[in-house]
């Protein structure tokens, strides 16, 4: 990674151009068997399609706060990515009424209505299936993400030193976001090539570092896995070879 690289998007941006092929996110739910693999190149243009979803179809600005009620999934780390490129502030469970957009899942559907402004629901079904019907008070993500560009640029510089990030308590701007994501990296000792395990949930810095952040900072890739208590220890070493991790987050 560049060690100019001041955002989130940043050090996207930075993995793109090191090696668009390397796998970046790899997710697994063990309550419905889905396994679905993103290369950098496929991460970045999904967060590109959804960093146009934001500043033009959502009309979000800078400064903006988007309440993100998502598990940790490969949609969440999209969004997550999203909100940095356009410069909006990613609130990780945070209060919808207090935001000015909501991104929720099917079980937080009913909470996010308290956002008066845009609503997004994620179906989070394999495959990124959509709803049958998009919610009440809600636009279907799978619906409406397809058609955005593939290419994202922001109407206006994103400011490193603007609230990026807010999750278990913790605020940080961009570049303290990216100087903490580097500083776990090199505690857990994370290198280029290395690929992070972890069954961690997205509602803590600890979680949301060790599931996204870190490795994207070391140049490696994680290995997301949700409902892992469902696998055994059989399975879990199987995976643990057949992934080729070099740690191990629990």
């Amino acid at each position: 990674m560049n060690a100019t690289d001041r955002t989130p998007a940043d050090l996207l941006r930075s993995a793109l151009a090191a090696d668009p092929a390397r796998p970046l996110v790899t997710f697994y739910d063990d309550a419905t068997g889905e396994r679905v693999e993103l290369s950098v190149a496929t991460f970045a243009n999904w967060v590109a399609k959804t960093a146009n979803l934001l500043q033009g179809e959502l009309a979000a600005e800078p400064g903006a706060r988007l309440a993100l009620l998502l598990p940790a999934h490969w949609q969440t780390a999209v969004w997550l990515l999203a909100c940095s490129s356009a410069g909006v502030t990613a609130d990780l469970g945070g209060e919808p009424a207090g935001a000015d957009l909501v991104v929720a899942g099917p079980d937080r559907l009913e909470e996010g209505l308290a956002c008066s402004g845009e609503r997004i629901a994620l179906s989070l079904a394999p495959l990124g299936r959509r709803f049958p019907a998009a919610p009440a008070g809600y636009a279907d993500y799978a619906v409406e993400v397809p058609s955005q560009g593939d290419r994202f640029a922001p109407f206006v510089p994103v400011d490193p030193d603007a609230p990026a990030l807010a999750v278990g308590g913790v605020e940080l701007t961009g570049a303290q976001l990216v100087e903490r994501a580097r500083a776990d990296a090199e505690e857990l000792g994370l290198a280029p090539g290395s690929r992070v395990l972890t069954g961690r949930s997205y509602d803590s810095w600890e979680g949301v570092s060790a599931g996204l952040y870190a490795p994207l900072a070391a140049g490696g890739s994680v290995v997301l896995c949700r409902n892992l208590d469902l696998l055994d220890a059989d399975g879990l070493e199987k995976r643990v070879d057949s992934e080729r991790v070099t740690l191990t987050v629990d």
